[in-house]
């Protein structure tokens, strides 16, 4: 990304990004550099995903053609993406330029000055063909398209904070096997700093814990099924990212009314103690084979019971309890390594190439069916043992059998199936290596009762060659220093309804021009004649 200033009568900012330039005359209109990395990703993964749908819906003309049913609508529906927040129309732009077999992009913002400026860019990049603008609520544009006719292929949710008042009409509004592209910059609300707040925006309660960079992902995804089976709806993840500040999700929403009584099976609350940081997941419903003559793979949904403990049983101390989750993978393998092979395979088109490919390849070696994670640093500092190395702990986890990956969301991150009693037995082992101060144990009875705990699995600390992941010994960019001082999610537009109707320039000073007017004669001769009639 590149960005130049022409002095004019109005200074000018001149932005370069991908195949896109854009030029903005006003501070008003909102943009933020840092985002690149957002927008390389959401073209790469438009551009696979497309590929997918088109796959999808010769597959589905096909079936059609061979029962002898009309095929046209199939055949015929354009390939339309909603950029629902536009602000400036660079991602617009760039869809438009970089994303290839695109019909129409609908380039939306509810400010007029926002939307002029879509409009001048528009032109400037001469894509006026692919790219119409569009100046109204978000919300009502989408319902507006929630007839199957007229549904878009791809809706681009990028809100300035939560977007959940966004989520009804978007899962209405989109094609069946259609994408939605969703991002949360409310990163305190969903990372526990107010549990009551997240429940009433998100229907989940947060946790202030380690492992919230990936629960905040689970919680958005949860409230993304929830909106989506009102209408018997629901949602496949392709991938879903934990990045600087914000997260990003892709799902694509199906329709179907017996794969949303799959939901309860999809979902887990979370017992997090409050002494050891250990989580249980405990699932909201399950299915289990019930098999007959005609149908021998047939099952039953049923509700498990509650096998959590009132206390932990590695520290003995309470839980909290959170979620409910999106306890299923967050990601499609087989989606993630196309992806990654795509940017790749056009690394010149992205700006953030290496990065892209550092983040996927840590999101490939993921463990999909083991949610959340433990934080190394956090296991070792509640206990007050000396750190212990990644590769011991992890070589540790494979020794014993178990499985282990990290997070994207966490460089200290332990993604693994092994029960929490054999990562303590580890921490153990280590701190029998590495004895702890007996003043940290007489000051913290919960560490004291953590390492006195009798060992239940034979642990070996040896390093495994194996232990190292591929991405960590190919040097991939897996996590990234801060790019800009003072960075993060910018300032708010300063029009956000309407035009000059910012609330806190109307409020300016308020108190002050009240009592101006109360000190001028007219005033005071007006309130003495009240008080007089009175």
């Amino acid at each position: 990304m590149k960005m130049e200033v022409t002095k004019a009568e109005h200074s000018t900012k001149s932005i370069i990004e991908g195949q896109a330039e854009i030029r903005l005359s006003s501070e008003k209109v909102f943009y933020n550099p840092v985002q690149e990395f957002n927008r390389d990703l959401s073209i790469a993964v438009l551009s696979v995903f497309i590929q997918d749908f088109k796959e999808e819906r010769l597959k589905k003309k096909e079936k059609r053609d061979s029962k002898g049913e009309d095929t046209s609508p199939i055949v015929e529906a354009p390939i339309t993406i909603l950029e629902a927040l536009s602000a400036t129309g660079l991602r617009s732009i760039r869809y438009a330029k970089e994303v290839q077999q695109v019909d129409k992009i609908i380039a939306n913002d509810l400010s007029e000055q926002a939307v002029q400026t879509i409009k001048e860019n528009i032109e400037y990049n001469g894509i006026e063909h692919l790219v119409e603008t569009s100046h109204d609520d978000a919300c009502m544009v989408m319902y507006k398209h929630k007839h199957h006719q007229k549904r878009f292929t791809a809706i681009d949710l990028d809100p300035y904070g939560c977007p959940a008042i966004f989520l009804d009409s978007a899962v209405q509004s989109v094609q069946d096997g259609g994408l939605l592209l969703v991002t949360a910059t409310d990163m305190a609300i969903l990372a526990g700093n107010t549990p009551e707040t997240c429940y009433y925006k998100y229907g989940a309660v947060s946790l202030k814990a380690k492992f919230c960079h990936e629960m905040a992902l689970r919680i958005l995804l949860q409230s993304i099924e929830h909106h989506a089976n009102r209408y018997s709806r629901y949602i496949e993840p392709v991938l879903s990212v934990s990045v600087d500040f914000y997260i990003r999700v892709f799902v694509r929403v199906r329709t179907g009314a017996i794969h949303c009584k799959k939901t309860t099976s999809k979902l887990s609350m979370v017992y997090h103690c409050t002494g050891c940081d250990n989580f249980v997941l405990h699932p909201l419903g399950g299915f289990k084979p019930n098999p007959t003559e005609k149908n021998p793979a047939q099952t039953k949904s049923f509700l498990p019971t509650v096998s959590v403990g009132d206390h932990c049983s590695n520290c003995n101390q309470k839980y909290h309890l959170g979620g409910p989750i999106w306890s299923a993978p967050i990601h499609n393998a087989d989606f993630v390594s196309r992806l990654s092979a795509h940017v790749e395979t056009h690394a010149a088109r992205f700006g953030t190439a290496r990065r892209l490919l550092g983040v996927l390849s840590m999101v490939g070696e993921e463990l999909e069916d083991v949610p959340l994670y433990h934080v190394l640093d956090k296991l070792c500092g509640r206990v007050h043992v000396q750190p212990m190395p990644m590769m011991i702990m992890r070589s540790a986890l494979l020794h014993g059998g178990y499985r282990v990956s990290y997070s994207h969301a966490s460089r200290q991150s332990l993604k693994t199936d092994a029960p929490a009693q054999f990562v303590w037995d580890a921490v153990r082992a280590w701190a029998r290596a590495h004895p702890v101060k007996p003043d940290h144990l007489q000051r913290d009875p919960v560490a004291a009762h953590i390492l006195t705990r009798a060992t239940a699995h034979a642990v070996r600390l040896e390093a495994r060659a194996d232990a190292d992941p591929a991405s960590r010994r190919a040097g991939a960019l897996r996590f990234q220093f801060n790019p800009a001082p003072h960075w993060g999610p910018g300032s708010r537009a300063n029009v956000n309804i309407g035009e000059n109707n910012c609330k806190a320039i109307k409020n300016q000073n308020k108190n002050q021009s009240k009592r101006k007017r109360q000190d001028t004669p007219s005033s005071q001769e007006d309130n003495a004649a009240k008080k007089s009639s009175n």
